[in-house]
């Protein structure tokens, strides 16, 4: 499906828009999603795909956001939905009849209403009209019972391991084959911000555009549009939404599918027309803006068969920005085309649920790596993005191969690897390698394994961090002695503030439990990384908590007290090692540039370790 156009980026591939030939699904769902609206089979509204596995009925078309459950009971009930329960010897028909008569529109049968007589009712967002409705429903004789909507999830706990309460996780294939289960014990994508240069994002309600369903509980950051100046960034295409849900759909929250970096944010960006075609100028301007407002992943689902100095520049300014760029390798099941194929991308074509190439990838020169790219299921956009109409749809192409790579990308920034370079040498080397020749032209380094890159580099830390946490202890231990008494190496205190500040006190848990957990985030984190989840990459390029300002604020604070000098010790200790530690690994980005930062956090990890040595001394 192509068609010629007179600029260079103009030629942009619609295959690389997710449609694979006959293959793709863009637009109305063919097993035939009703919009906006009741049928007799049940109510699904806004487009969703009805050819669902079972339990889908719980995925929640009608766009309801769900906090996260907690003890509270209130949490657990579905806003504005009640059950009506009727008397057995009452006609389902009737009912049906007698409710829309009421002014209830939104009126659903139950699965065995022709036995059960149970209906669910959506009430008007009007608190007077509501309750009248409720007052006169439960009035009537016919009716036994009128309670609110609430929602049921299992009760199973696996090792820790976050099992999503999303009803379509079960087919969504491609996310267990990048091992997202266990990539979620390691990182979720907090404080990342990934920018999707697409068709633009189902992100908000704004005039005629509203927020996807299944992104309700996502965060999208400002985004900005290069194909009409001034509009939203929101998608009136249905590729941009598709895309974005890979990496960021709003998970555990018992709609609809899951995101393989879900509390990553998402920065709309708007390049792409309705019809899915964009220029070179909107492209290149897309990427130098995402890098320019605080991308730090930007994914290109998105490609054209000729290079461009003019694009090839602006993924310049974007990699000595920080940024991550991924990019699809196209659907012509020959080259790779541009930008998958440019400098300083990592290219990714699509793999099938066997693992082997997609008919449709192409290969060669310029793939990177491998990633699902077929039947990839998550939320979209219909009716270009008008009239609430969202479906569950699952699309080909290389375009829903990039995402995973996106996104796996964002885990590991979101866990303190900031450097592109960094990033990338960590996906590729902990790829599933095929050992062979038509393997490396297929997938380059290999198949995505997320799961494998996460845990990789959480390990490499831990190891780093522990180590250098040691040699300035042990460094600090001796230069106290050398003036004196000095502090037991067993206190505890000591070593209790290093793990704070320098590894990070539950350091070991990802191995147990998963850090979509907040408070088991925090503290999986030494103090250095907090300011990843205070203010993302921008901030933590700074190093706000790792230098020597913490530990002698709390110095001053604290230092006559001499059951504290202890632990003062320890954070002084952590703190050098964790700066020394981030020069071994060179993971992390600074503003300063490799010479001043090296000598910055050279100098503030020798001062912190003189620091420590003072506090370990007993006083007379």
């Amino acid at each position: 499906m192509k068609r010629a156009a007179p600029a260079i980026f103009a030629a942009l591939l619609a295959t690389s828009l997710g449609c694979a030939g006959a293959d793709a699904e863009h637009g109305a769902n063919q097993h035939g999603a009703n919009q906006h609206g009741a049928n007799q089979h049940g109510a699904h509204e806004h487009g969703v795909d009805d050819n669902r596995a079972d339990g889908d009925a719980a995925s929640n078309p009608r766009g309801v956001s769900f906090a996260s459950p907690a003890d509270d009971s209130d949490a657990w009930v579905v806003p504005g939905e009640y059950v009506v329960d009727f008397r057995d010897d009452v006609g389902a028909n009737a009912v049906g009849t007698w409710l829309q008569t009421m002014g209830l529109t939104n009126v659903t049968p139950g699965p065995l209403a022709d036995e059960t007589k149970i209906f669910t009712v959506t009430l008007p967002r009007a608190v007077s009209g509501a309750g009248r409705l409720l007052a006169a429903l439960r009035a009537d004789p016919r009716v036994v019972t009128v309670e609110p909507n609430v929602r049921y999830r299992a009760s199973s706990f696996e090792g820790g391991r976050l099992q999503p309460d999303d009803p379509m996780y079960a087919r969504q294939w491609h996310m267990k084959r990048v091992g997202a289960e266990d990539a979620w014990a390691f990182g979720v994508g907090r404080g990342v911000t990934v920018a999707v240069v697409d068709t633009g994002i189902a992100c908000e309600n704004r005039g005629p555009f509203t927020k996807a369903s299944d992104l309700w509980q996502t965060r999208c950051v400002p985004g900005a549009n290069f194909v009409k100046k001034g509009a939203p960034a929101s998608d009136d295409q249905g590729h941009g939404t598709h895309v974005a849900g890979t990496i960021a759909q709003s998970t555990n929250n018992g709609v609809g599918a899951v995101g393989l970096a879900f509390e990553a944010r998402l920065m709309p960006v708007k390049v792409l027309s309705a019809d899915g075609w964009g220029s070179t100028p909107g492209v290149a301007a897309g990427i130098r803006w995402a890098a320019d407002h605080g991308a730090d992943v930007i994914n290109l689902s998105l490609g054209s068969p000729r290079s461009s100095k003019v694009l090839q520049e602006a993924i310049d300014h974007a990699r000595n920005k920080g940024a991550v760029v991924v990019a699809a390798a196209g659907n012509n099941a020959g080259k790779v085309g541009y930008p998958g194929a440019c400098e300083g991308v990592i290219g990714v074509s699509a793999t099938d649920k066997k693992g082997e190439l997609a008919w449709f990838s192409s290969r060669g020169k310029g793939v990177d790596i491998g990633a699902p790219g077929v039947d990839v299921l998550q939320q979209t956009i219909c009716e270009r993005g008008l009239n609430r109409c969202e479906q569950f749809s699952a699309f080909n192409g290389t375009s829903m191969a990039s995402p995973h790579v996106a996104a796996a990308a964002a885990l590991r920034v979101g866990a303190g690897i900031t450097d592109p370079d960094a990033v990338e040498r960590m996906l590729t080397s902990t790829a599933d390698e095929v050992d062979s020749e038509q393997g490396h032209i297929n997938f380059g380094h290999g198949r995505l394994r997320a799961s494998d890159a996460v845990s990789r580099a959480h390990l490499d830390q831990i190891l780093a961090r522990l180590l250098a946490v040691l040699v300035v202890g042990l460094l600090a231990f001796r230069w106290a002695r050398r003036k004196g008494a000095a502090v037991s190496r067993r206190h505890p205190a000591v070593w209790f503030g290093a793990a704070f500040s320098g590894v990070g006190l539950l350091c070991v848990a990802p191995w147990l439990a998963s850090r979509h957990h907040l408070w088991l985030d925090v503290l999986s984190r030494p103090l250095g990384d907090w300011s990843l989840l205070l203010g993302g990459t921008s901030l933590h390029g700074l190093l706000p908590f790792a230098h020597a300002a913490v530990p002698l604020v709390l110095a001053a604070l604290f230092f006559r007290s001499d059951r504290m000098k202890p632990l003062l010790a320890g954070i002084s200790i952590g703190t050098a090692g964790y700066l020394a530690a981030l020069l071994a690994l060179g993971h992390v980005v600074t503003p300063f540039g490799s010479v001043l930062t090296f000598l910055w956090c050279g100098g503030n990890a020798l001062f912190c370790t003189y620091l420590g040595s003072l506090m370990l001394q007993k006083g007379d």
